[in-house]
């Protein structure tokens, strides 16, 4: 599939990736793994539009890192955005941030007989250390969070939503699944490996654990400030609206509660029919992990309305005791960091 140069080429199935990849065997190839879901991702989309016109002899490719989920596999692919860079078919660097800076200077590492400059609109990046410092302090409760408070996407972000919500604290969010340099940095700069993160006038109090002992304890009231209760304002009509929403999701509570452990994917265990969910099973074996599936592909109006009750828009989605943990980037970080089976039941961990 020949292209014009200084345009990218948008795959949509194997078979034009890997006769895109194999036209271009000598130079260097961008491949841009990414999701219409994740804000970050459509803007790296664009910040490719315009690499692409000046960088017209590198090959730009963007593929939906979900639809050819055999190929996100094959190069390890565990969140979005990220760009994969090839040279001779082989990989020689790869981004995970959304930062046009950072795209440029790997393209500019990698790229030869080409001057390149900064994309319109690329802003020179802070001394990381500083923008953190300055992230903690943007207000005097920040939350570091998958999400945001409107659409948490993990259950422990969304627990804590839920107690800083319940406890009217006045508070900030950043959605660190938006910026991997803050994502990341951020573990280092406050010794603090796993997410939510919650930040009180600049110091770190803790994770979910800590500010649920907090308030157990009845210290963190003292530590937050607070926001005026506004009057309840909800109409008749408005709550009978509510109530009729929450009722027409009521179905999945007993599925997502059919075992202490449940993963909704596409496929089975035994036939799993995409890399995430091949990749979630892996990690749930290698761990010893005792569970059970639902099988997303044979239940539509099951996969249609748990992207809405759980406010998470992909699959696989592993639940604990009811609650969303979250997707493969997810349950990779926390196996990395060790936190992944102290959130699983005993009774759930199969005795070697």
């Amino acid at each position: 599939m020949m292209s014009a140069p200084g345009t990218v080429i948008s795959c949509e199935d194997e078979a034009t990736f890997n006769t895109t990849v194999k036209e271009h065997p000598g130079g260097l190839t961008c491949v841009h793994f990414w999701a219409p879901w994740a804000k970050a991702s459509v803007y790296m989309n664009e910040v490719l539009e315009t690499a692409a016109k000046k960088y017209p002899h590198v090959t730009m490719i963007k593929i939906d890192a979900e639809e050819l989920s055999e190929i996100s596999e094959e190069y390890d692919i565990t969140a979005v955005p990220t760009v994969v860079f090839l040279k001779n078919n082989k990989e020689c660097d790869r981004l995970q941030t959304a930062v046009a800076a950072d795209l440029v200077k790997l393209l500019e590492k990698h790229s030869t007989g080409v001057t390149a400059s900064v994309p319109k609109g690329a802003v020179v990046e802070k001394d990381l250390n500083t923008r953190l410092g300055e992230l903690v302090n943007k207000a005097d409760v920040m939350l570091f969070m998958k999400g945001d408070r409107a659409t948490p996407r993990c259950g422990f972000s969304r627990q804590t939503i839920e107690i800083l919500n319940a406890e009217n604290v006045d508070y900030e969010t950043f959605d660190i699944l938006e910026d991997n340099d803050v994502r990341q940095g951020l573990k280092t700069y406050s010794d603090w490996a796993t997410y939510p993160q919650l930040y009180v006038k600049g110091e770190l109090v803790g994770g979910i654990d800590i500010i649920k002992e907090l308030i157990e304890n009845g210290d963190f009231e003292e530590m937050v400030p607070k926001k005026e209760k506004p009057k309840a304002t909800i109409t008749p009509a408005a709550a009978t609206t509510e109530e009729r929403t929450h009722e027409s999701y009521e179905y999945l509570v007993p599925i997502i509660n059919k075992a202490p452990v449940v993963l909704f994917m596409k496929g089975s265990p035994d036939v799993p029919e995409c890399g995430f969910s091949r990749q979630v099973i892996s990690l749930l074996e290698s761990e010893n992990i005792i569970y059970e599936t639902v099988n997303i592909l044979v239940n539509p109006d099951v996969r249609a309305d748990l992207k809405i009750y759980s406010q998470w828009p992909t699959f696989p989605q592993l639940y604990v005791e009811g609650e969303l943990v979250g997707g493969l980037d997810i349950l990779k970080e926390m196996q990395e960091s060790g936190d992944f089976l102290d959130s699983i039941p005993d009774t759930c961990i199969r005795k070697e």
